[in-house]
């Protein structure tokens, strides 16, 4: 297999940045509406694209495709670690931002957005730490 996570790697480039630039905004400011807009879509692109690419990944210690498409989403996560691709800790963060990203899809108010916004340094760095994952375990795969 080939696995491209590029895009997932564009989107985190993308939300670090954003982030960077929110928290150098000044709160009154549309700027910083505009850049906490683009954290949580980033976030919730980041959660999606998780799944999608550790599902890939997961193949080949599947009997089907099929049994790994079937997988319902902290499930996909929950054989990443069984199959240490990801750690058991890792996998228990990733379960949490999956619950609020859930939630993000739900409560559009400005203090939910805000509690999201406190995941976000923990959450790119453990998005960094999933694309290398990804990456050696394509790599694993290939040979």
């Amino acid at each position: 297999m080939n696995l491209d996570t590029s895009y997932f790697e564009r989107c985190i480039d993308t939300l670090e940045k954003a982030y960077l630039l929110l928290k150098q905004s000044n709160k009154d400011i549309i700027e910083y509406d505009m850049y906490r807009s683009a954290c949580i879509k980033e976030f919730e692109i980041i959660i999606e694209l998780s799944g999608k690419l550790l599902k890939k990944v997961l193949v080949p210690y599947f009997h089907s495709t099929r049994a790994v498409d079937e997988l319902y989403f902290k499930d996909v996560f929950r054989q990443a670690a069984l199959h240490n691709i990801i750690s058991d800790n890792s996998c228990e963060k990733w379960l949490l931002y999956r619950d609020n990203r859930n939630s993000t899809a739900h409560d559009y108010g400005v203090g939910f957005a805000e509690g999201t916004l406190n995941l976000l340094p923990q959450f790119i760095i453990d998005s960094k730490e999933l694309a290398l994952a990804l990456k050696i375990e394509d790599e694993k795969n290939v040979n």
